[in-house]
């Protein structure tokens, strides 16, 4: 097998070090990425012993120049609280990283993946969501930071590969949960874990009948890695994640089951712009990609319990 040379930036983040990890046990040489904004060292520090892992402190939105036949851009916070934490870092991380990467890209002729995001379709109007939807976007909202950042990165592939012949593949990611999520990040599947082991109220916004779909990390990796190797002329953008669809409160109790905590569900307002149905069609990903989850939500849970136990 021929030994990749691989580019992972966001790669000391939750997908990113779980990429990382496995594009080297799949034999590859793997340079990681990361300024630190929202990954840790913790995440990846078990690979530095690695002679085929490299790991570079570096921001996205300053170009970057190293040779390498694949780029994964993954580079971006991506839960609530840390992209409107600072909303004109977050659209230049999506705006500047997808240039710098692309011109990297058509430098040195790699192929280059785009981490892009449900969140392009918005608070969605058709149910599920397929890749031909265009989206209900509020590009003034509290999100619009994030969601229009991914949905101009996106613009700027297409036109990378019309204009400039740059081999290019585009993953839209559904919500994915697993070890080493941030335990703080603001996201439902962490935020539950973490109250439930804490004994706090779990805290739903809402009516709790808002619905999510949960792919687990492992199965949304495969879904990546197999994009990235299909033909050049299949460049997507295509749904990854996993079209079983749950409320918040059924993943509440089932958190509350697997914990065995006995922390109370209390009942928020819901934030401005947040979908209350959000669901992938996978029926691309299965035709081009041979792709479907396989890891169920009570599995994953557990892994993902087992993880946080060990660090809150």
């Amino acid at each position: 097998m021929i030994k990749k040379k691989i580019l992972v930036t966001g790669g000391a983040g939750f997908l990113g070090s779980h990429l990382c990890e496995r594009l080297l046990k799949e034999g590859n040489e793997v340079a990681c990425l990361d300024n630190y904004f929202t990954g840790s060292k913790t995440n990846v520090v078990h690979l530095l012993d690695n002679p085929y892992f490299e790991m570079i402190r570096h921001d996205v939105t300053m170009p970057f120049f190293i040779e390498v036949d694949e780029i994964y851009n993954l580079a971006c916070p991506a839960s609530p609280i840390h992209y409107q934490y600072n909303p004109i870092k977050t659209v230049k991380t999506s705006v500047m990283g997808a240039i710098n990467m692309l011109g990297l890209a058509k430098r040195i002729k790699a192929k280059v993946l785009q981490a892009s995001t449900s969140e392009v379709y918005g608070d969605p109007e058709i149910h599920p969501q397929t890749e031909e939807y265009w989206g209900h976007v509020n590009p003034i909202g509290p999100r619009s930071c994030y969601d229009e950042g991914k949905r101009v990165a996106e613009t700027l592939f297409i036109n990378y590969h019309k204009q400039n012949d740059v081999k290019i593949k585009i993953i839209r990611i559904f919500n994915t949960y697993g070890p080493r999520m941030h335990p703080h990040d603001g996201r439902v599947v962490s935020n539950f874990i973490v109250q439930a082991l804490k004994g706090e109220d779990i805290t739903i916004y809402g009516s709790g009948s808002q619905t999510r779909s949960f792919c687990y990390v492992d199965d949304l990796l495969d879904g990546m890695i197999r994009l990235m190797n299909t033909r050049d002329d299949f460049i997507g953008p295509v749904n990854v994640g996993n079209p079983g669809e749950f409320t918040m409160l059924e993943l509440a109790e089932l958190v509350l089951k697997q914990t065995g905590s006995r922390s109370k569900i209390v009942y928020m307002p819901l934030p401005a712009d947040d979908p209350t149905q959000r669901q992938p069609n996978i029926t691309l990903a299965r035709k081009e990609l041979g792709w479907e989850p396989t890891i169920p939500l009570e599995e994953g849970l557990k892994r993902t319990i087992d993880y946080f136990k060990r660090i809150v």
